[in-house]
């Protein structure tokens, strides 16, 4: 299925691994070219190394998405690159286990900057321009979590329903302009996120006494209708979809792509 991406200029956050590696990937086999950002420099040179490798057009930018002026930076440095920005994918986040008792002001004060500061000021970067041409697509990659707040990780949670809402706002704004801002709700992923040493699956071993990670990752599958965690593939092909120019009809949605995980109808 040809999705209408080549040549289109795309900006993927937290592009050095998982979701945002295979957003990358996917998007440059769609003929897109790809500004890569991530705030990690090593992993960001190699993964850029090995997208060129698969004939992709990339570009990277070693950033912290939660600076003073990281989105007005970002933004310049792709229409530097490659001349406009006409896909801007917010996905970069991060999370840790901790209890409500636990979870800190700091804590929630950074996964506002991280899941509501850091793509407003991005979206409010690139938007004027898809606006001036007529087309623009917005994917924030939101989280299960945004939609039924999660015990663990209520600092997340709170972060993730707030980027929804930023998210239905810019969508209701832009629509009637060409540009389409949707989110997309990922259930467990066996992405870096959660398979890294240190990552949410050990932290969910530790939690609930369990002896190995494989018992962890299995308990974990458990707990969704399919019986598994997604893989980084079955989430990028959805946010791509949204990318496109198929999506040209799709506005302010919230996709759950989570396995049946969320049993809420919208």
């Amino acid at each position: 299925m040809d999705l209408g991406l080549k040549g289109r200029v795309c900006v993927v956050t937290g592009a050095s691994g998982g979701i945002g590696l295979e957003v990358t990937r996917q998007l440059c086999d769609e003929g897109a070219k790809v500004l890569m950002v991530s705030r990690d420099p090593e992993q960001l040179a190699a993964m850029r190394e090995v997208v060129r490798a698969e004939g992709g057009e990339v570009e990277v930018v070693v950033q912290d998405v939660t600076v003073d002026c990281a989105g007005q930076h970002i933004i310049a440095s792709a229409k530097q690159s490659f001349g406009k920005v006409d896909v801007l994918v917010n996905n970069a986040g991060v999370a840790e286990w901790k209890p409500l008792e636990e979870a800190s002001e700091d804590d929630f004060r950074f996964q506002f900057e991280m899941s509501v500061i850091a793509p407003l000021n991005l979206m409010r970067a690139a938007i004027p321009d898809m606006v001036q041409h007529g087309w623009g697509r917005v994917v924030n990659v939101s989280s299960t979590a945004g939609k039924r707040p999660s015990s663990m990780m209520p600092d997340y949670s709170v972060g993730k329903a707030a980027m929804l809402s930023l998210s239905r706002q810019f969508a209701e704004r832009h629509a009637s302009e060409g540009v389409m801002v949707n989110a997309i709700c990922p259930g467990p992923t066996a992405s870096d996120l959660w398979m890294a040493e240190g990552g949410l699956l050990d932290q969910s071993k530790e939690a609930a006494g369990l002896e190995s990670r494989e018992e962890a990752l299995r308990a974990a599958g458990e707990k969704r209708p399919i019986g598994r965690l997604a893989t980084p593939e079955e989430i990028t092909s959805a946010i791509v979809f949204l990318c496109s120019e198929r999506a040209s009809y799709v506005s302010g949605a919230a996709w759950g792509i989570d396995g049946g995980t969320v049993p809420v109808i919208i």
